[in-house]
Formats: C-alpha cells, sequence, structure tokens
C-alpha cells in the first residue's frame, strides 16, 4: 500500500486559543507625561495641548518609572511577561516549538528580537523568528506563525508584538521647540506629526498569542481564515524612520554613516516621520487600495463584519478612515468598531494584539462572529489585514 494511503492532504487549520497583555507600571494620564518624559530644558511643552486634543489619547503606560525615568524593564523582559502571561503553568509555556516576535525598535541592533525574548524565558530550544519593520512588524510574526501551524510545522506557536518607545522620548533626547512650528499646529495639526507629535502619542506595550491546529473548549478560540500583507515602497518613499537622517530626493542616510558625535548632534536615532508625505498617503493606500484587492480576492463583504479592529496612530485618522471605507461602499457601521485606544495608547507592533486580549476577555464575543483586524503602517506604506472567526 502506497503511503498516501496512511496521510491526509487536509492541511491543519490555525486558532489563535489564548491572548495576553502585559501594560508596564500605572497608567500616565496627560497631565502627567511630562513628569515621566521629563521637560524638555526645564519648560513645559507649548506643543502637548495641540497635539493630545487631536489625538484623543487619555492614558497610556511606560516602562519608565516616574521617579528616575529609567526603564523598570527592557523590551525583551517586557515581551517575555506577555508570553508568560499566555500560560497557566511553567509547563505549557515550556511545549512551546515557534516564538515569532515582532517590534519596532529591538534592545539591541543585533542579535534578533526574538532570540533575546527566548533567553528571557529560559524555555526549551525551539524556532525562533523576528520580524523588521513597523507597526506592521507584529502582524508579519503572527502572520509567520499562522503559516507555521497551517504547514504543520508547529503545534503551539507563540506570535508578539511589543514596544518600548518611551525610551527614546525622554526629553534629554529632543531639542528645544521652535516657534514656527507651534504657529503651524494650531492651523495644521498633521503638522505635528513628527518627533513632536510622535513624543505624545508613542508608548510601551507587549501583546501576545497562542496559535494552534485546534481550538480549546475552556477558552475562546478565534479561526485565522487569513492575513493578507501589502508594501507600497516601489511606489512611495520612506515616512516613517529611525537610525537614518531623509535626504531631499527621499533617500535615507543610514546610522552607519554617521561618526559617534554625529548619531547625536543631528538626532539621527530619533523616530521620525515626513508628515506631509504621511497626510497625502496613508488612507489613500492603506484603505483604498489595499481594502480594494482584498474584497476581489477574498469576497469580503462589509455586512460579513461583526468587529472592526482598526490599529489607528491618533483619533485624528479614526473618521478619516470611516470617510475612506464609505467612499468605498464598505460601510462598517461604528458600533462595531473596537478600539481602545484612547486608554492603552498607540503601542504600535503590539497594538493589534492588545487589542484582540482586551476584546476576547470583554465576554463580547460569541460564535461565528468575525473580526477584521487592520494594521496601517506608514514605514514606508504598508498595510496588513486579517479575518478572524470565533468558535
Amino acid at each position: 500500500m502506497s503511503l498516501a494511503h496512511h496521510t491526509s492532504n487536509a492541511r491543519p487549520e490555525a486558532y489563535i486559543t489564548l491572548t495576553a497583555a502585559e501594560m508596564p507600571n500605572a497608567p500616565v494620564d496627560n497631565d502627567h507625561i511630562e513628569s515621566v518624559l521629563g521637560m524638555i530644558n526645564g519648560k513645559p511643552s507649548r506643543a502637548k495641548r495641540i497635539i493630545l486634543r487631536n489625538n484623543g489619547i487619555q492614558s497610556r503606560h511606560y516602562v519608565l518609572d516616574p521617579n528616575t525615568q529609567e526603564p523598570v524593564c527592557n523590551n525583551a523582559q517586557l515581551t517575555a511577561q506577555a508570553v508568560r502571561n499566555l500560560f497557566a503553568s511553567k509547563n505549557e509555556l515550556n511545549q512551546i516549538d515557534l516564538l515569532a516576535c515582532g517590534t519596532t525598535m529591538p534592545d539591541q541592533i543585533a542579535p534578533g528580537h526574538a532570540v533575546m525574548v527566548h533567553g528571557e524565558l529560559a524555555s526549551p530550544p525551539c524556532e525562533t523568528v523576528s520580524t523588521a519593520s513597523i507597526c506592521i512588524s507584529g502582524l508579519m510574526a503572527l502572520k509567520y506563525a499562522y503559516l507555521a501551524v497551517r504547514n504543520g510545522d508547529s503545534r503551539k506557536a507563540v506570535a508578539t508584538g511589543s514596544e518600548t518607545a518611551s525610551i527614546l522620548l525622554r526629553a534629554r533626547n529632543y531639542e528645544a521647540e521652535t516657534q514656527a512650528k507651534l504657529e503651524q499646529l494650531e492651523t495644521r495639526p498633521e503638522i505635528g506629526f513628527d518627533k513632536d507629535f510622535l513624543r505624545w502619542m508613542l508608548s510601551d506595550g507587549a501583546g501576545a498569542v497562542c496559535i494552534e491546529p485546534q481550538p480549546r473548549t475552556d477558552t475562546t478560540s478565534l479561526k485565522i481564515h487569513w492575513i493578507k500583507t501589502l508594501s507600497y515602497a516601489n511606489e512611495l518613499e520612506t515616512c516613517m524612520y529611525a537610525g537614518a537622517t531623509k535626504q531631499a530626493n527621499g533617500d535615507l542616510i543610514g546610522w552607519n554613516r554617521y561618526e559617534g558625535a554625529a548619531l547625536m548632534k543631528e538626532s539621527v536615532l530619533a523616530i521620525k516621520q515626513d508628515v506631509k508625505l504621511l497626510n497625502d498617503n496613508i488612507v489613500p493606500y492603506a484603505i483604498t487600495k489595499t481594502l480594494d484587492r482584498l474584497v476581489a480576492e477574498t469576497g469580503l463583504q462589509a455586512d460579513d463584519i461583526d468587529y472592526f479592529l482598526p490599529h489607528i496612530s491618533s483619533m485624528y485618522f479614526y473618521h478619516k478612515v470611516a470617510d475612506a471605507l464609505a467612499d468605498m461602499h464598505f460601510v462598517i457601521p461604528q458600533e462595531k468598531w473596537f478600539t481602545n485606544l484612547t486608554t492603552k495608547g498607540n503601542t504600535g507592533s503590539a497594538s493589534i494584539f492588545i487589542m484582540l486580549d482586551e476584546l476576547v476577555k470583554s465576554g463580547r464575543l460569541k460564535s461565528g462572529n468575525k473580526l477584521l483586524c487592520f494594521v496601517p503602517e506608514s514605514g514606508r506604506f504598508s498595510s496588513g489585514f486579517m479575518l478572524l472567526e470565533v468558535v
């Protein structure tokens, strides 16, 4: 009898069976941000009020100790704790056979973030993969884990997204704001989407999911129907970046081209955005062009969606996304939207994990509900969507 008679051609499915998050320290409200991040040149920021009014964030978390402004943990340690939070026992943690970790800024240039997280966990040998990008890096890690389970290469995969942006957002890393920039902020809020905007919006957190080939009976499991990501780097220049400076022609000069003193003098390591490029392109590319293609490929319809989980960098973009969906005749009623941006802040690659964990544990989900997750990224303009179904 041939081997074919003994094996099944059916591919395993992949289910998110466990979710977890780790938010460092106590939440920080808008009145106390500068007590944690510090004041530039000892003076309160005049831009903060304008930027917070537009981004709508009310509280967030930082790994920084508010008394010393030093981190209580690094990125790998924060991520490892999110992974531990997934499991009820060390024994189950030790069964992980794949660890896929995404982040914008790992603790070091090399080695990769995932091996450092694995080292913190001290779990048995397993496959590790580090995905490098900005907000979409967490979804990329999740897709790697999803595909590994679907291919039968993994039976207990863990994917993570994490950020410790506050370490770079401390006052010591910034120059004084200019009067001209403040005047522009009053009439054009989007002009603040550079270092100042990022300072008052980005925050810290980590999230993790466990992906397995069968759903669990004791938890809410989410079947992964598909994960789609697209890059538009062939059409657009770099928008959000760190460890480089941007030239007039759109090219980047990387950190390794600079001498040590110049790295600080020219703020090469700071996180920056090309604000005009962002405002002109993020919605048309991340929503319209990408969703048009996904609808054609998958047959997805707005009526199929019970919950829409958008990772939006700011509430400034909330209605812009809604308007873009309406223009496409892909209307998702506002009562189906779920975001915790205002209470958890913009946690970048961790955001979709933290949203999923809160929604799953809210008790609102019912069998058969379909969740559409959306993760845009302005790095060089990428967009990702994920369709999940409650089982």
